[in-house]
């Protein structure tokens, strides 16, 4: 099938996890994605291991994030590769950065620079803190970001309890968000490309990206002067809501109002809490939360997990497993709606990754290519992105520009 993004061509020079994460989800809506990468080692994140691909220098990390691009080198840094890089922005739709504030000006590569080659470039900033403010010079990472936007400070065990303190969250969430807020305005401004024909500049950072996403407990300040505190795995607003265990393992249970209460109490036999006037509302449960918890915790370690889970699916009550990722690769749910690919490894053979989650009907993701070698497709994308003949490929990699 034809992806959505046939004929869009995107000069990539993103490194690590937010601007690989983006191209790659344009890639997968079927934009052409030329990765320029540093000669010799390439994206960082090849080398941000173990684990490592058997057989190659690759990180497993670095295959999660760049299906669907081929690599091209090319030393910008130089003037030579620098005007290289101009003849494929002038014939691209879309260009990806991730440097810091300023990098890309100094050789000429800035906003200012390739718009008056391209007024069609949609020109996208990926950084920590964004193009102007105070921090605008600063680098971040996804550590940094949650952090400093305050979601370490909600994540964790409550102060005063065993293993309490601020925690991260355990994949770089920070990251991932930034590479969907990248890709969300890419395709908005294609929109309003199509529209109009005019370009623009796109600045997202990891900062403000997450300081979005921390509605509740910024609401919470903003609007009543109150901190949400840390509340381990339990919900500060909901109770049951938490992790549980059976005999044998962890699970989790989600009940946010009342009825489902209902029908939880029934399910576990205990249908005389859904009249216990500390338990019968939603308020109600979150004062008396520990009264509710020690009964359902001590009641729930008597019988195996996949029989309580039974239990709770017949009964309509939010719930489900604690699974390892060994656990979600053998899951038939995932098998069935086909969340584990397989794409080619240059070094040779495959290596199985998560699929996009995007399911459109008409023009549904693809996976053309595997994962490149750094610089292996330098010869075609030149061809195809910066118009360059055979003869002026071998003088600029006799050069040492590619």
């Amino acid at each position: 099938m034809a992806g959505a993004l046939d004929g869009v061509r995107v000069v990539d020079l993103t490194r690590v996890v937010a601007g690989p994460l983006c191209a790659q989800m344009l890639g997968d809506l079927g934009a052409e994605v030329a990765k320029v990468e540093r000669r010799g080692d390439g994206d960082d994140l090849r080398a941000l291991g173990p684990p490592f691909v058997p057989g190659s220098e690759d990180s497993t990390y670095f295959v999660s994030l760049n299906r669907n691009k081929r690599s091209v080198s090319v030393d910008f840094a130089k003037p030579e590769g620098a005007a290289i890089l101009k003849r494929m922005v002038a014939r691209a739709d879309v260009l990806i950065e991730n440097f810091r504030t300023g990098t890309l000006a100094r050789y000429g590569l800035g906003w200012d620079d390739l718009k008056a080659i391209n007024p069609r470039l949609i020109y996208c900033s990926v950084t920590g803190f964004g193009q102007d403010g105070p921090y605008a010079g600063r680098s971040g990472y996804d550590f940094v970001a949650q952090a400093m936007a305050g979601l370490m400070e909600v994540t964790g065990e409550a102060d005063g309890t065993p293993g309490g303190g601020p925690q991260r969250v355990g994949v770089p969430v920070a990251d991932m968000f930034t590479g969907f807020a990248a890709c969300v305005s890419i395709l908005a401004a294609l929109r309003h490309r199509d529209a109009t024909g005019e370009g623009q500049c796109i600045d997202v950072n990891l900062f403000e990206t997450m300081t979005s996403l921390m509605q509740a407990p910024m609401s919470a300040w903003l609007n009543a002067g109150r901190l949400v505190p840390r509340s381990g795995n339990d919900s500060p607003v909901a109770v049951p809501y938490g992790v549980f265990e059976g005999s044998d393992g962890r699970f989790v249970i989600g009940v946010l109002n009342d009825r489902e209460f209902v029908r939880l109490a029934e399910a576990l036999g205990h249908p005389e809490w859904a009249d216990d006037p500390r338990f019968r509302r939603a308020r109600d449960r979150v004062e008396h939360r520990a009264a509710l918890l020690d009964r359902m915790r001590t009641l729930l370690r008597t019988r195996p997990r996949a029989e309580w889970l039974a239990r709770l699916e017949a009964a309509k009550i939010t719930s489900g497993p604690m699974n390892t990722a060994a656990d979600v690769a053998a899951d038939p749910h995932i098998a069935a709606r086909g969340m584990i690919v397989e794409v080619p490894h240059h070094a040779g053979g495959t290596v199985r990754v998560a699929a996009s989650p995007l399911h459109l009907s008409a023009t549904p993701p693809t996976y053309r290519h595997g994962i490149p070698a750094p610089g292996g497709d330098t010869d075609a994308v030149l061809a195809e992105f910066a118009g360059m003949d055979a003869a002026e490929i071998a003088a600029a990699r006799a050069a040492g520009i590619v």
